[in-house]
This record gives C-alpha cells, sequence and structure tokens, in this order.
C-alpha cells in the first residue's frame, strides 16, 4: 500500500489496523526500508522485455539542504525503466546513468530521446551510441511527466531524508508503479480487471 499509493507511514498504520493487524508506523517503515528492494527485484525479474524507445530526463531536488538530481529513464510507453539520484547534472552522471540502463534492460535501445543538456550528447558520443539520440521540441514530454508521480511521493515524504533513502525508495516505487501503468485507452474495463488480479496474484503476493 505504501509503494502503491501515496500513503503516509501513519496512514497504513491505520489501514492495517482495520485489517486486524496491530503494528506502529516505525514498524511499517522498516518493513519498507527492508522489503522495498526485495519487491522491486521481483517485479523486474518477473516483467516483460521493455521498448527499445527509451526517453532520459533530470530534475533537481533538495536533499539536507544540498542540490541534487534524479535521472530517470522512461520507454515510450511511460514504464519507469531506472531512477538514478546523482549530485551532479554533467557529463559523467550521463554516462554512469546510461552505463546503467544499457547493462540491466536486457534489451538495446533504438532510439534514445533527451532534452537539449549537452551532458547527454557528450556521454552518448563517448559510449560510442551518438547515432540513436535524438533531442529537440516536445519529444521528451514521456520524461518530463513521469517526474510528477516522484513529486508526490517526495511531498508525502516530506522531503528525503538522504541521498541513499531516496534511491531505495524511488527504486522499489518505479518498478512497483509498473506494475499497475496501464494504457487504459486501449483496453477494455474488463482486461483491465484480469491485468489487476493477476497483478495482485503474481507481482506482490
Amino acid at each position: 500500500m505504501y509503494f502503491r499509493f501515496n500513503l503516509s507511514f501513519r496512514v497504513v498504520e491505520e489501514l492495517l489496523i482495520e485489517r486486524g493487524v496491530d503494528v506502529s508506523y516505525e514498524t511499517v517503515r522498516r518493513w519498507v526500508n527492508k522489503f522495498g528492494s526485495t519487491f522491486a527485484k521481483r517485479v523486474k525479474r518477473q516483467s516483460e522485455s521493455h521498448s527499445p524507445v527509451w526517453h532520459l530526463d533530470e530534475v533537481y531536488t533538495k536533499i539536507n539542504g544540498k542540490m541534487v538530481y534524479l535521472w530517470r529513464a522512461v520507454d515510450d510507453e511511460g514504464t519507469v525503466l531506472d531512477v538514478l539520484v546523482q549530485r551532479r547534472r554533467n557529463t559523467k552522471a550521463a554516462v554512469r546513468l546510461l552505463r546503467k540502463l544499457l547493462r540491466n534492460q536486457g534489451v538495446k535501445p533504438r532510439l534514445i530521446v533527451t532534452d537539449r543538456l549537452p551532458s547527454y550528447g557528450a556521454a552518448l558520443r563517448s559510449l560510442g551510441i551518438k547515432g540513436l539520440h535524438d533531442v529537440g521540441g516536445g519529444k521528451n514530454n514521456r520524461a518530463e511527466c513521469s517526474h510528477v508521480p516522484t513529486r508526490r511521493r517526495e511531498r508525502k515524504s516530506q522531503k528525503f531524508m538522504s541521498v541513499k533513502n531516496a534511491q531505495e525508495l524511488l527504486s522499489a516505487y518505479g518498478q512497483i508503479y509498473n506494475l499497475f501503468n496501464h494504457r487504459r485507452h486501449l483496453i477494455s474495463r474488463n482486461t483491465l480487471r484480469k491485468f489487476r488480479s493477476q497483478l495482485m496474484q503474481n507481482g506482490i503476493s
């Protein structure tokens, strides 16, 4: 419930009490820290291959008064590929994100869409895949819009406590978000119900 919806630990505590589970919000917090990465790895392992069209973007936030950047990669259907919290917004940071994507996604990109930040072009050039780069206009709206759920999660958490905390939470949150990220305008209501039933049984049971 904590990863699926924008809930606080105290709200989850009250929902559990309604279901006969009497635990404190501190216990819920410890569960999130202990099992969040396990949930994320299970979901990612069972997920299907993603689209080879990747959208990259970065957005800033503050952690303990210091500026950091949330580097995000999604595919052209809005599926979160990865989130990387870094202190820099330069070529080295872009290379780190791209290397992680190329290593972990299991599919080679056909197109990589970014905004006009020069670091992306330099990073792609250094990796020898500059020919896949597409930039400009509103082509990267998919990645920019994908920051909205993260901003909501950040507000509910009353800011991230540390870079490590932000990385762990957003990595788990992104993968669980993918479970319920259906293109509802392309499927019927009955199909949506079947998808939800399968996800609840296989994804987070």
